[in-house]
């Protein structure tokens, strides 16, 4: 078994420690993270603890992942956009509209389904047989760069690195308005939002500290193509801080104006540009690009 550890700190207190490890391990479902607890592979201080115990500062959690499972999900003959792989990952230019791993009433067309029936018998099932190979995801209606894991050692060296936040990925977007400083940071915390469950907000009881850089790169009619930078990976991070700052970006329909200025969209405009991160055999840093899908580039002649 593999193990990982994580120090407590004061932000944490009183938080349930499968809430934590959930928000912590992004590559790891939070069900996965139960099943661990109870089966004793979570240890607080040396004791092992239940999914409700409640974090003190100082807490020294130690979670030891158990051997794969065997996936059972249905291969499935999708064509996949690939831009690196290799004996240890590969990296996807995942479409718009392509759910990243099956859910309950969601069990075919999507991105595990299709890994399925490319890799064969080459993903791990470290993460359950929902999420194989699968150690982060971005949005359904989000394109671009998404890696994917082949073996339970790339599945812990990416999930350890995405744990620590060291990963580099970079989103490009096409937002509402204008900004009046061409680089700057928002710093806040995101967490549930209080009212809506399905949605997360900034600055809520209970947040985790959400850092994103914002870069822009082009004024348009009406909006901006920027360039995001990820120091944290929080649900929605991009899409609630631009959001929050009065900049949603085009085409969300969830955090967005109701109204869209631009018709005939078929979503939002939001790409994930680059991911970044130390191979877990070379242990060089490198960095894999997606180009933008054409629907994006038609955008920014629209509106140039």
């Amino acid at each position: 078994m593999n193990k990982i550890c994580f120090n407590v700190g004061e932000e944490d207190i009183l938080k349930r420690i499968d809430s934590y490890l959930t928000s912590e391990l992004e590559g790891f479902s939070r069900s996965f993270l139960q099943k661990c607890l109870k089966q004793g592979l979570v240890n607080v201080n040396g004791k092992t603890v239940k999914a409700n115990y409640k974090l003190k500062a100082d807490d020294f959690i130690e979670i030891e992942i158990p051997p794969e499972e065997e996936p059972d999900i249905k291969a499935e003959d999708i064509p996949l956009d690939i831009i690196y792989e290799d004996e240890d990952l590969l990296i996807v230019n995942k479409p718009k509209d392509m759910v990243v791993h099956p859910a309950p009433g969601h069990y075919s067309g999507t991105l595990v389904n299709a890994l399925m029936f490319h890799c064969k018998d080459k993903l791990p099932g470290i993460n359950g047989v929902l999420r194989p190979g699968i150690v982060h995801r971005i949005d359904k209606d989000t394109t671009g760069a998404l890696v994917v894991c082949k073996n339970d050692k790339a599945h812990r060296s990416l999930a350890e690195q995405l744990a620590v936040h060291s990963i580099n990925r970079r989103y490009r977007a096409i937002v509402h308005g204008h900004f009046k400083e061409d680089e700057f940071t928002v710093k806040t915390t995101i967490g549930r939002h209080p009212v809506d469950r399905k949605k997360m907000a900034v600055n809520v009881p209970n947040g985790k500290e959400a850092i994103t850089d914002v870069k822009v790169l082009q004024e348009l009619k009406g909006f901006s193509y920027i360039e995001c930078t990820l120091h944290t990976g929080r649900t929605h991070q991009i899409r609630v801080h631009l959001s929050s700052i009065g900049h949603p970006v085009l085409g969300d329909d969830v955090y967005g104006p109701k109204n869209c200025p631009v018709k005939n969209l078929t979503g939002q405009t939001l790409h994930a540009y680059m991911i970044g991160f130390v191979h877990p055999s070379s242990g060089e840093y490198v960095e894999y690009y997606a180009p933008l899908p054409e629907y994006f580039e038609n955008l920014l002649k629209k509106l140039s």
